[in-house]
Formats: C-alpha cells, sequence, structure tokens
C-alpha cells in the first residue's frame, strides 16, 4: 500500500487534488482508515491516475472523466465531442481577442452623416419567443438574421437589386405596431433593405414584404464592432443621446441599427428644435 504523500509524488498530483478525486468518486483509495480518515493507494491505481491526469489535460470536466473512464469504449467519442467544444471555445475566445483589440486601438466615436432618399423593402421579423415570453439577444440576432436572408431571396428572385447594407429597426413605424409592441406580442423588429427595382419588379413582391421610401435626412451613428449585444446597444443609445448638438437632438422614433459583417452600427435621425419629428 502507498501513503497518500508517496502516491502524491507518484503521480504528481496534490494531495488535495486525489482528495477532491475521492470525493467526486473519480479516485477513489484502496483503503480509508476509519478512525484517522488516511487515505492508502496501490500500486495498479497509478496507471488509472495517469489516466485520469491525461484526460483532465485536455480540459475535460471531471464528469466528463468519470464517464470516459467507467465505459472506455465511448471513449473516443466523448474526446470528439470535447475537441469540438474546445475548438468552439477558442474560437469565441479568438474573437473575443479581435474585437477588444478593435474597441482600444479604434475606440467607437459618434460621427455625423447625410443620408441620401431611397427606395426599402420591409418586413417584420418572426417574434423567436413563444407565448409572449422575452427572447435573448441571440436569439432574437438569429431571428433577423434568417429573416434578412428570406427578404434577399425575395428581393433577387423578383428582378430588383439589392442596394445596400440591410438593418433592423423597432416595429414603430404604425400605430398598430406600436400597440403590438408595448403590449409584448410583437413582432418586435423590422429589417429593412435598400434597393433598386422598377416599378414591375417592385409589383411583384409578396404581400408580407413592404415597398416605402426611406426620406433623406441627416443622422448621428456609432459603429460598435463584434457581435451585438444588449449592452452594447444600449452603450451606442447612451453615445448617441448624449452627443453635443447645435439646436437639434436625436429623434429616438427613426433609430435603426446597420448590421456590417464586424459589427452592428447604430444610426438616429436628426431632428431640428424648430421643426417636428415627422414619421419617414
Amino acid at each position: 500500500m502507498l501513503s497518500i504523500g508517496d502516491f502524491s509524488d507518484m503521480c504528481h498530483l496534490p494531495p488535495q487534488t486525489l482528495r477532491y478525486y475521492h470525493s467526486e468518486g473519480l479516485l477513489v483509495p484502496a483503503d480509508v482508515d476509519e478512525r484517522s480518515g488516511y487515505r492508502s493507494y496501490t500500486f495498479t491505481q497509478v496507471e488509472q491516475a495517469m489516466l485520469i491526469t491525461v484526460l483532465r489535460g485536455t480540459g475535460m470536466s471531471v464528469k466528463l472523466v468519470r464517464r470516459a473512464l467507467d465505459a472506455p469504449e465511448a471513449a473516443l467519442t466523448l474526446l470528439r465531442q470535447h475537441t469540438r467544444e474546445v475548438q468552439r471555445q477558442r474560437q469565441a475566445q479568438d474573437e473575443a481577442i479581435d474585437e477588444a483589440r478593435e474597441f482600444f486601438t479604434s475606440p467607437p466615436e459618434v460621427s455625423l452623416r447625410r443620408v441620401d432618399r431611397m427606395t426599402v423593402v420591409s418586413k417584420p421579423v418572426p417574434n423567436p419567443s413563444a407565448g409572449g415570453e422575452r427572447s435573448d439577444w441571440d436569439t432574437a440576432d438569429a431571428a433577423v438574421a434568417t429573416t434578412i436572408q428570406d427578404v434577399v431571396e425575395t428581393v433577387e428572385s423578383s428582378g430588383a437589386v439589392v442596394a445596400g447594407r440591410p438593418w433592423r429597426t423597432l416595429a414603430v413605424e404604425t400605430a398598430e405596431q406600436r400597440s403590438r409592441t408595448l403590449a409584448g406580442g410583437g413582432p418586435h423588429w423590422l429589417v429593412q433593405l435598400p434597393v433598386t427595382a422598377d416599378e414591375g419588379a417592385l409589383a411583384s413582391l409578396p404581400h408580407d414584404v413592404e415597398v416605402r421610401s426611406f426620406a433623406a435626412r441627416d443622422e448621428l451613428s456609432i459603429f460598435i464592432p463584434g457581435k451585438s449585444s444588449m449592452a452594447k446597444y444600449a452603450t451606442a443609445l447612451s453615445r448617441l443621446f448624449t452627443h453635443p448638438l447645435d439646436a437639434a437632438y436625436v429623434d429616438a422614433s427613426r433609430m435603426r441599427q446597420i448590421l456590417h459583417d464586424d459589427g452592428v452600427e447604430t444610426a438616429a435621425a436628426i431632428s431640428g428644435l424648430d421643426e417636428p419629428s415627422a414619421p419617414e
């Protein structure tokens, strides 16, 4: 029999780690003294400790390691599953590092620009949550992306040409939309896409795709890199609403989020203090 100290030295596992593995049922001592609680191990348990160390070195959880050791025939399958998860996490970390670098090398700044009049098509984004429950931001993003793809395919099949980046805006452009959104029933977002098309192409669009005119306007905008989130959206709004303007204000009723491959640009129309806010 080996004492816990000798077993620890032989396996390069600290005694506290061995005690933890014992408590988790992963590496149970061959003997535990009832009076002193003193743990003893056999030489044959060294191989089990080695396998545990190898699997734990991959980042596997204790639970997953126990499953692999309890069913050796499934170990390779579990290892492949774990490998895919590690690769996913590494990709997410790489993206987060790139995003952090972007924030600190080129901090987001508010800019002022003039946007010309354009023809756009608009479609509601189906509510991603059932029963009126609040959906999470990722689920809403996925629903927006699916709707954009659907609108692009619809527009192109009608003979129209996509003329710019898509954006999403809150579904508050009509009294009915505002009522449904405030009641929590949705849809909460509209997808809009600038297009170039003749009358025939626009007339052939299905009834659930609305054609409308986007009026020329001055806008404040801010681009925030990376995957969208509620915190980033709130940050963009804070920066836009606190940006100094001369005899003008940010019109909260005319905001949009322009979707880029590497981030989201939040933009809002500017209205003069002497002119009423008008729908587009």
